[in-house]
């Protein structure tokens, strides 16, 4: 099972080609994963989660720092039950939820889940609170503080940056796809998104093996921002080969839930779309402030 979004025909590494139980578990995972998108490109894969195992090892999950209140006696509980099970995955994290009793987990190479103390039950979905003034779904900060984490982690050497006009008023994340008709509609609008002090930082997420070439033509180039420009017009981009984040961005993207293009996240880990009007991005950044 890949965490990339579509197979590809790298070989598979010795533990995920021989791990069918890994594979299953991971598959069910993916699955069930449900990001909601105002508007974008899906991938072009007709089942993401049943590609093969890729053996890259640029794509690994970059959140992989235990958090500051992780619980190691439920990492470790958690951990043995899975491999008795015969389950090759790698626990990061267990923080405590608003609920009691219930942990909030990270893993390598999977969407983050709930587990109970004993760590022997994974639990997928929402899980709301109810009782207050309006609903509250306990994992949303969660996730955000997971994602706010990781996108802190990728050097800014390594994304495409589109600078505010004027002071930075706030930052976002997106991961695009050169081939994304969504994509290019939001690259429309990208003066208008600077001009309301609005930096956009973007990361490769191709959604298909023939897009990879061209995302990594652009990271390749030297004016990447012109090179991105050219992208988003149907240009041909093509630049000498070069060592590049593509398909670690791809994984990155993969284990914050990204299933389409664009993904925008803001600088707190909230994701906020899908393509977005440059006054309606600007209102859904202000809301998770």
């Amino acid at each position: 099972m890949s965490l990339l979004p579509f197979p590809t025909d790298g070989a598979a590494s010795h533990k995920s080609a021989n791990s069918p139980r890994r594979n299953r578990l991971t598959r069910a995972m993916m699955s069930t994963l449900l990001v909601v998108i105002a508007a974008g490109c899906s991938n072009n894969a007709a089942d993401a989660t049943s590609s093969e195992v890729v053996s890259n090892k640029q794509a690994v999950v970059a959140a992989s720092t235990p958090a500051k209140d992780n619980d190691a006696a439920v990492v470790s509980a958690l951990q043995a039950n899975l491999n008795a099970s015969g389950i090759e995955e790698t626990i990061i994290s267990a923080v405590p939820t608003d609920m009691d009793g219930i942990y909030w987990v990270s893993a390598e190479g999977l969407p983050s889940f709930f587990t109970d103390k004993a760590g022997k039950h994974i639990i997928q979905g929402q899980i709301i609170a109810v009782g207050g003034e309006t609903p509250v779904d306990i994992s949303a900060d969660l996730v955000a503080r997971t994602a706010k984490e990781a996108l802190e982690r990728v050097d800014k050497k390594d994304m495409v940056i589109f600078p505010a006009t004027g002071a930075t008023k706030s930052v976002v994340y997106a991961f695009t796809d050169a081939d994304c008709g969504y994509c290019r509609k939001l690259h429309e609008e990208i003066a208008d998104i600077n001009a309301r002090g609005i930096e956009v930082r973007y990361l490769a997420w191709p959604r298909s093996p023939e897009s990879i070439p061209k995302m990594e033509a652009i990271w390749c180039s030297q004016d990447r921002k012109a090179a991105m420009n050219q992208a988003k017009m149907g240009a041909d981009v093509q630049a000498p080969s070069c060592a590049n984040p593509v398909q670690e961005q791809m994984a990155l993207g993969a284990s914050l839930g990204v299933r389409g293009t664009p993904a925008i996240f803001t600088e707190t880990g909230y994701q906020v779309g899908g393509y977005l009007p440059a006054a309606q991005l600007e209102q859904a950044i202000n809301a998770t402030k």
